[in-house]
């Protein structure tokens, strides 16, 4: 197990310089990527891919996908493939093929020692300890182990996440654990492709294009951490848009606390505020102010398909997302759930997932990455 999520405002002086455009820092996981050679268009066998990934449907997806010209096309696969295409059970799999943050057994995988070093090399006796007691306890509350991309991540600064993440709900934490899963195996794809043979290109390339080339690693990179959204067939026909984003800025999901599943097939509407004379508010119960940008309808995995265009800044203003829940859940108490939030000025280049946890008699949101 491996891994590091960076903050923000860290920086590294050895990174390539990101394109112009806004985009959001790359962690150490995503540095190291960038930092990758290319590889040679390859085929991967499903036993190649089960070294970066323990589960079996993302192998043979992959590998079914193969083969890959770049690094670069090769981790767009495996992002649409994990968050699109693995069921839960498929990331308890691969959540399962990897030791507990802090183990020294001969038998972890020298990538896994690798991912861990930085923590091995700065625990000490009592934070070893403490680190080991706190794996129990989450193993104990969540079913699985803890997943965290700790490549050059200290053994306070792994145990500090870990004990900040022991208090999510169990649905939120698992999400969080295929965040850092998905980290650790786009960094895997990177070794597994550097340990290939490099072709020499045919093709004479001046410094522009290499740039270019540089620019586009990062800009996937760091849109490493949200699900590209499956199509669906039921999407607004007029939804559009081309920018260097690789998603829509609103996204979301809906999963069934009841069942601890997703909930597939709920109608799903996004809407933006166009009354410019006074805003919504709880005292404004006139509702006629909103416009429809898009809409979908929730996939197997209860992610919508793309809700608006895929624009480099969104327009500020006020949003709502509403889900038909009484379709879903036809006893339950909710006939559907609106969800109106804000964008301010200073965020129209950040990214807004929105996602909701519904039950026959609770829901709850939050904004996700």
């Amino acid at each position: 197990m491996t891994g590091s999520i960076t903050t923000p405002n860290q920086k590294n002086p050895h990174r390539t310089p990101p394109p112009a455009s806004p985009s959001p820092s790359p962690s150490p996981c995503a540095v190291e990527l960038a930092a990758g050679e290319m590889a040679a268009p390859m085929p991967l066998s499903a036993e190649d891919v089960l070294r970066v990934n323990g589960s079996r449907r993302f192998a043979a997806a992959m590998a079914a996908a193969s083969p890959f010209a770049s690094l670069a096309d090769a981790l767009l696969a495996a992002r649409r493939i994990w968050l699109d295409e693995v069921d839960v059970s498929g990331w308890l799999e691969a959540f399962a093929a990897h030791p507990a943050i802090g183990t020294t057994s001969s038998s972890v995988s020298k990538w896994s020692k690798e991912e861990q070093s930085a923590a091995l090399s700065t625990a000490t006796d009592s934070t070893a300890q403490e680190l080991a007691e706190w794996n129990a306890r989450y193993r104990e509350k969540f079913g699985f182990v803890f997943m965290i991309c700790a490549s050059r991540r200290t053994a306070p600064e792994v145990l500090a996440e870990l004990k900040r993440r022991y208090t999510n709900r169990p649905i939120v934490e698992l999400e969080a654990a295929a965040q850092e899963e998905l980290k650790i195996t786009e960094l895997r794809l990177a070794k597994l492709f550097s340990s290939e043979p490099t072709v020499p290109s045919t093709t004479t390339e001046g410094p522009a294009t290499q740039s270019d080339k540089a620019a586009d690693r990062i800009r996937i990179i760091g849109a490493h951490l949200g699900a590209l959204p499956q199509p669906c067939a039921n999407k607004a026909p007029e939804i559009t848009g081309s920018s260097n984003r690789s998603r829509p800025p609103i996204t979301t999901h809906v999963l069934d606390t009841a069942r601890g599943s997703p909930a597939s097939g709920i109608e799903v509407h996004l809407e933006m505020w166009k009354d410019s004379s006074a805003p919504p508010s709880f005292s404004n119960k006139d509702f006629s102010g909103w416009a429809t940008l898009g809409y979908s309808v929730t996939n197997n995995d209860g992610r919508s398909g793309q809700l608006m265009d895929i624009v480099d800044n969104i327009a500020p203003g006020f949003y709502r997302i509403s889900f038909n829940t009484s379709k879903y859940s036809p006893a339950g108490f909710f006939p559907y759930v609106s969800i109106i939030f804000e964008i301010k000025e200073n965020q129209t280049a950040e990214h807004f997932h929105v996602p909701l946890l519904h039950s026959p008699f609770s829901f709850t949101t939050y904004r996700g990455s």
